[in-house]
């Protein structure tokens, strides 16, 4: 297990989304969770998300995998990185370590990303709307972040696909080694260059934009039939101008549009749907045969574990620990099932140190059936 060997809270007090800093030693005895074969291996797999980009005299080029063993066998020496987002979702090592920073919440999550460069590999400057905490593993990157002020960095777009800035002036410029943590809010230019052959995990953290929640939350009510009433007025009354849209009536209209967003179960429900989505394809996989729900409880009993998918989102809101939203679906149980429900949410496995009630086994039979979660056979 990853610890990192830093006080989270306090960082968040100093750094969280005020600037960037370097933590030397940030894990301590750092040992990398995945080889670079194996990140070879996850980027030959349909279901990954993969990239190679390479920057042969200074000529960009983009490709996306899944990739061949072709593509390995034939690599230059320099100038290149491969790329795999999500990798907690595939490999259980990665996972791991992305569990180091479980004191920030889920529904910010967004995935680890693991690249491999080669001497003089990366994407060159660039600009993320996104947090991101970047682990040196082995080998040695040199990482230059300069000051956020977005209108003076001009954009570019490289080999169709690199969204890149000409330049910046640094503010931090240092040599990052193993266990040593890069961190960088949104809004800050970046550039790492890749010194000797290295790895390196960027644990990112995403919030939702303004006008995604505002689309996803029109399919929403799309979705449950909600809203399907017009404006009516009995108080209505003749106007001169045929063309003209009264105050009156903008007012009733813009009511309408506003009693959507007032309207608290809508929201909640929405938000934890929305929320508990992933970006990035998960490892689900029903069962099969599916699990009866006695054989699920008789597992338990024998003191056997079930474990839940890497990268699954479960939460709940503060409030309402009777209702979970997982994948996207929402779960409600009466109330003697809360702790379960919380404890799904909160912890990646579930234990066989408690009592279930016949309820609480026939959720936890219908989530294992979804492939949500798992037994080891």
């Amino acid at each position: 297990m990853y610890q990192l060997n830093f006080s989270m809270a306090e960082f968040v007090e100093q750094y969280w989304h005020k600037q960037p800093t370097i933590i030397k030693g940030g894990f301590k005895d750092f040992v990398d969770p995945i080889s670079p074969e194996e990140l070879a291996g996850l980027s030959m797999e349909e279901e990954v998300d993969s990239r190679f980009v390479s920057n042969h005299d200074n000529k960009w080029s983009a490709e996306h995998g899944p990739f061949s063993e072709d593509k390995f066998g034939q690599l230059p020496q320099s100038h290149w990185q491969l790329i795999v987002q999500a990798a907690n979702h595939w490999h259980q090592g990665a996972a791991q370590l992305a569990e180091s920073f479980k004191q920030l919440p889920n529904w910010l999550f967004d995935d680890l990303m693991i690249c491999y460069s080669a001497e003089h590999g990366g994407v060159g400057p660039h600009i993320d709307q996104y947090d991101v905490f970047i682990v040196q593993g082995h080998g040695k990157r040199q990482w230059k972040v300069g000051a956020k002020d977005e209108g003076q960095y001009k954009e570019s777009i490289q080999a169709s696909a690199l969204r890149q800035i000409e330049g910046f002036d640094p503010i931090i410029d240092q040599v990052l080694e193993p266990g040593d943590i890069l961190y960088i809010p949104p809004g800050f230019p970046h550039e790492g260059t890749t010194l000797e052959p290295s790895m390196s995990y960027s644990i990112g953290y995403r919030s939702p934009k303004e006008q995604e929640l505002i689309s996803n939350f029109a399919d929403f009510v799309l979705a449950h039939d909600m809203g399907d009433t017009h404006l009516h007025d009995p108080e209505f009354k003749t106007q001169s101008n045929f063309g003209q849209i009264r105050q009156s009536d903008l007012a009733s209209l813009t009511k309408m549009l506003h009693s959507a967003l007032e309207q608290p179960n809508t929201v909640s429900d929405f938000m934890g749907c929305l929320l508990s989505q992933s970006r990035h394809q998960l490892d689900i996989v029903a069962p099969e045969p599916l699990w009866k729900a006695e054989e699920v409880s008789n597992h338990l009993a024998a003191q056997g574990e079930i474990y839940k998918v890497s990268g699954l989102k479960a939460l709940y809101h503060e409030t309402e620990t009777n209702v979970a939203y997982i994948n996207g679906e929402v779960i409600k149980v009466e109330e003697g099932d809360s702790a379960l429900l919380t404890s799904l949410c909160n912890e990646s496995i579930i234990a066989p140190e408690q009592t279930f009630s016949p309820s609480a086994i026939a959720l936890i039979t219908d989530l294992v059936n979804k492939g949500y979660w798992f037994i080891e056979e």
